[in-house]
């Protein structure tokens, strides 16, 4: 339990990127739930809904106020979420269970002119470096969760037509269109994978590392981190797939073809990026109005 505690720790603060303080409070649940079950003589991988629920009505009951009964509800979502991408898990107990509504917050996302300071970095004979700025590339061109960036296969690319097969999420295939500068930058990159590993000394997954394996979240983190100082851009996994999907909104996009393209299962989920829209129509309101003439 100790260890799934901490590989989740360094999921929400690498991948999810979440601050410090979230990461903590997080934590901060996860080790009280863990000493519940602890004290309860449940295995939290065995928990069911039903058992979860107890939990967190016990703390109702007990006064714990109603925002911080959401808070650990949504730790708890999010634990066993990362429990299942693990594999350690096959049924999520959680995954019913309907939070409050709060304000949604519009998603950062990169400027136009950050995004061509990533993707024009110039990445010279440095394997690594070509294999980041692809990433970049796919991230934003394709609006890819890392997990499907990271899972996607040399037979799951069609060059000359311009498309990538993803497997999202609960397995749910979808075709993504890329455009031209998306495909010849993969193209380079994949001339780099054969000319380093040749056809037999890595497998069919595209990202790989320096031995030629399937490359780990964590180290693409890392390399996005590396990548980002030496451009002078902060960047997260999940921001290139906010940046896609704001800059297409923003650009008259309709929403249907950019939850399609998402692989969102609801149109609600894709909704938050109308509001991206909208903030962009007040700060041109706000900047170009005659009164401000």
């Amino acid at each position: 339990m100790e260890h799934n505690a901490e590989a989740f720790g360094r999921h929400l603060s690498l991948e999810r990127g979440l601050s410090r303080n979230t990461c903590l409070a997080y934590a901060g649940d996860l080790k009280a739930f863990l000493g519940y079950c602890s004290a309860a003589g449940l295995d939290p991988l065995k928990a069911d809904a039903r058992a979860v629920e107890e939990y967190l009505w016990k703390l109702k009951t007990g006064g714990l106020a109603s925002s911080s009964v959401f808070r650990k509800t949504e730790s708890l979502r999010a634990y066993y979420r990362f429990l299942m991408l693990e594999g350690k898990i096959s049924s999520d107990p959680t995954r019913n269970f309907r939070a409050p509504r709060t304000a949604r917050k519009i998603p950062r996302f990169l400027s136009g002119p950050d995004m061509e300071k990533l993707l024009s970095f110039p990445a010279g004979g440095n394997f690594a470096l070509a294999r980041t700025v692809t990433a970049v590339e796919l991230l934003y061109a394709c609006g890819l969760r890392v997990s499907e960036l990271l899972g996607l296969r040399l037979e799951a690319v069609n060059l000359p037509q311009g498309w990538l097969r993803v497997f999202g999420k609960g397995a749910k295939e979808r075709l993504v269109p890329m455009h031209s500068a998306a495909v010849e930058r993969l193209r380079g990159y994949l001339d780099r994978r054969q000319a380093r590993f040749g056809a037999s000394s890595a497998g069919g997954e595209i990202f790989v590392n320096r031995s030629g394996k399937k490359l780990s979240r964590v180290q693409l983190w890392k390399d996005l981190l590396r990548l980002g100082k030496k451009a002078g851009v902060a960047v997260h996994p999940h921001m290139f797939r906010h940046t896609f999907a704001s800059h297409l909104v923003q650009a008259g996009a309709d929403l249907r073809a950019v939850q399609e393209m998402l692989g969102h299962a609801s149109l609600n989920t894709t909704q938050i990026y109308s509001h991206v829209e909208k903030s962009g129509v007040k700060a041109a309101h706000g900047k170009f109005h005659p009164d401000k003439i």
